[in-house]
């Protein structure tokens, strides 16, 4: 019998790649949808609605496994009281209301995993590498992680096995960060940011929905996974491979710290910080990095 994975964010950049990839493995598909949409002959859309507290319940009654990948955008807007509020809320309230109707149901699940980010470590720029077991932030970020994660964990504690991918900065084809950032380097524009010396703990797509698959597959996994290769980049040096990609070098040229404090507020911190994490938890399950080398990866997403 086909096991159904309902999607939260599943018409967003990862839920995409990720249904392509169920799809591929023998999984049917369902996305909850703000909007209407139609169904297709392998994706079936249910209707929610987080401002009314509305969700269709036949999509939690239909499904075996729940992939949460919703949230608003970390970088999208400036850091204002009511943006943090509603970035907080977009990841914790969605949870909340599938909890309500699994315990209210009475319904099971074969598993609910859910996207976390390795900003639980906070923004910080160490030497360090973090691990599951690393202690959570105090910042910004790091407390938006733990209330996410520890909604996730009222899924839990209804005896459902329940995974948390920490996500690094995902690299993908014309999506995501390089959306983002590739316009600049293009048209010869590229730079360092601040001092450059901020890790940038990062995964391919393609590596990011197969850990989603094993996150699936493996009933042996459960709690918290880094999703991110595990090596020394830096934004200097992914932003030098950067340049390069497009023939041309950026050498020291930078964009100083205080101008992204200016323009981004409090949430330059997003970008002027970082730190490395260790990937060993996840490869001890079996799961083997298709891309862990930098310039391959950007070349793949590029070309």
């Amino acid at each position: 019998m086909t096991k159904n994975v309902l999607l939260t964010g599943g018409t967003g950049f990862i839920g995409k790649q990720l249904t392509d990839v169920l799809l591929e493995n023998g999984f049917s598909v369902s996305v909850l949808s703000r909007s209407d949409r139609k169904n297709t002959d392998q994706i079936t859309y249910y209707k929610w609605d987080l401002k009314k507290n509305y969700i269709d319940e036949k999509s939690i009654l239909n499904a075996d496994f729940i992939v949460h990948l919703a949230g608003e955008g970390i970088v999208e807007k400036r850091w204002t009281k009511r943006r943090k509020k509603v970035i907080l809320e977009s990841r914790t309230k969605p949870i909340e209301l599938i909890y309500s109707v699994l315990k209210n149901n009475n319904k099971s699940l074969d598993a609910f995993v859910s996207a976390s980010a390795i900003g639980i470590y906070g923004a910080i720029t160490s030497h360090k590498i973090c691990t599951e077991a690393t202690p959570p932030a105090n910042d910004f970020l790091g407390i938006t992680c733990q209330e996410w994660e520890k909604s996730v964990d009222k899924i839990d504690s209804l005896e459902i096995r329940t995974v948390k991918v920490r996500t690094g900065i995902v690299l993908g084809k014309n999506e995501g960060f390089l959306k983002k950032v590739t316009p600049s380097f293009k048209a010869g524009f590229g730079a360092i940011l601040g001092t450059g010396k901020q890790y940038v703990p990062w995964i391919h797509i393609d590596d990011l929905c197969q850990i989603y698959i094993k996150a699936i597959q493996n009933t042996q996994m459960k709690g918290s996974y880094n999703a991110a290769v595990t090596d020394n980049t830096t934004n200097q040096s992914l932003s030098k491979i950067l340049a390069n990609l497009y023939g041309y070098s950026i050498r020291s040229l930078k964009i100083p710290s205080f101008v992204l404090k200016l323009f981004l507020g409090e949430m330059s911190v997003a970008v002027l910080k970082g730190q490395r994490v260790s990937s060993e938890k996840i490869q001890n399950t079996g799961f083997d990095f298709e891309f862990t080398d930098l310039e391959k990866a950007l070349i793949s997403c590029l070309k």
